[in-house]
């Protein structure tokens, strides 16, 4: 019996690493086009800030609903649900013909991801405390190379000049395929542990914390989120680069994050978690002055792989974190994300509009929001772990 549950769960962890591929593929899908989008909709850098900006209202309510949706259904049913939603959906980037009709689309599209991004995290959660040996950064590493390969062929569709409507159409059909193989391993049951009984007196305290998962979840997701959306509008509109070039851009940061997150469950072994966060934490910001500073391209690609093997490490461990937090179920991670989307409510706008001032780069642009996050979240970090 206990080899069953063992092959059991093996089987489950397979499924759930699928799972953070295929969403690593849909976030990426679209990201290394976003100039050609740009181009197509004749809007400048300004417009295209705003308009995450509002699509991200998508993603706040997702984070608002998360906890509740998952006392009613598990984490399974959030997933398959989720991602066929998300495959549906994401040919409507190509086919948006105004910027209302993007900024609608992207809405979906982040409200789904974060109900499934949650889900996906409780399962993987429950799954890594059954253990001997952590695999949290490796399934969000997985989640990278997801984004790795997303952004590869999106940067060669661009090369080749594949219409965007053939592109995510072919790939949401190939995630499909995928999805048929998670639906039958993932757990059926969470596993998750009865919400405890909280005191009055306790309340405040609980509220401090679940504000400090909201401030880690901002904190953490800016830089991801800058360096990701706006690497290829560094190449392409501060260094000239051609569309084929500037997707690279993306590619660089995500390579950075896939082999961060590979080798982060080792590396926490060997230096414990507190000295791998002081090390992730110099080696973003190296990166990313490396990135935003150098005009040469090879170095800029350089720069945005290093600033990504620095910034690969953080969620992974805030993910798990909040997972484990003591609540209602999803609660912790609820207030993670909706940091995160809240978070996208304003940086892209900041960045857009700085950037689309005639005295600034989109280098400077991230440079001047970018490393205070991560010297936030480097703070923060330490505080959560000793609360």
């Amino acid at each position: 019996m206990q080899q069953l549950s063992e092959r059991r769960e093996k089987r489950a962890l397979r499924a759930v690493a699928v799972q953070y591929l295929v969403n690593g593929v849909v976030a990426a899908a679209y990201i290394p086009r976003l100039p050609e989008i740009r181009e197509n909709l004749q809007i400048d850098l300004a417009t295209i800030g705003q308009l995450i900006t509002l699509a991200s209202i998508g993603g706040l309510l997702g984070s608002w609903l998360c906890s509740k949706l998952l006392t009613r259904f598990t984490t399974k049913q959030l997933m398959i649900v989720g991602s066929i939603l998300l495959i549906l959906i994401l040919p409507g980037v190509a086919f948006a013909s105004s910027v209302a009709s993007l900024v609608i689309v992207l809405a979906c599209i982040y409200f789904i991801d974060v109900v499934v991004d949650v889900a996906v995290n409780m399962q993987g959660s429950v799954l890594n405390a059954r253990r001997h040996t952590p695999v949290m950064n490796r399934l969000h590493g997985i989640w990278s190379i997801g984004t790795v390969v997303g952004g590869t062929l999106a940067s060669l569709m661009a090369a080749y000049a594949i219409p965007l409507h053939w592109h995510l159409t072919g790939v949401s059909l190939l995630l499909g395929l995928a999805l048929l193989y998670v639906a039958k391993d993932l757990l059926s049951t969470d596993g998750r542990p009865e919400e405890p009984n909280i005191s009055p007196s306790a309340a405040p305290l609980r509220r401090s914390r679940l504000l400090l998962f909201i401030l880690l979840g901002a904190g953490a997701f800016v830089p991801e989120m800058i360096l990701s959306d706006w690497a290829p509008f560094r190449l392409r509109e501060d260094l000239g680069a051609s569309e084929a070039l500037s997707g690279v851009a993306y590619v660089a940061f995500g390579s950075g994050m896939v082999l961060g997150r590979m080798g982060g469950d080792w590396v926490v072994s060997k230096v414990g978690s507190v000295q791998l966060l002081n090390l992730a934490t110099a080696t973003a910001l190296i990166g990313l002055l490396m990135a935003c500073f150098i005009d040469t391209i090879p170095l800029c690609y350089l720069g945005f792989c290093i600033a990504g093997l620095g910034v690969s490490v953080l969620f992974p461990a805030l993910y798990d974190t909040a997972a484990r937090d003591r609540g209602r179920p999803g609660a912790a991670l609820g207030a993670m994300t909706a940091g995160s989307r809240g978070a996208m409510l304003l940086a892209p706008l900041t960045i857009g509009s700085l950037a689309n001032s005639p005295s600034l780069t989109v280098g400077m642009a991230i440079a001047l929001v970018a490393p205070l996050c991560l010297l936030m979240v480097w703070w923060l970090s330490h505080k959560v772990t000793q609360a």
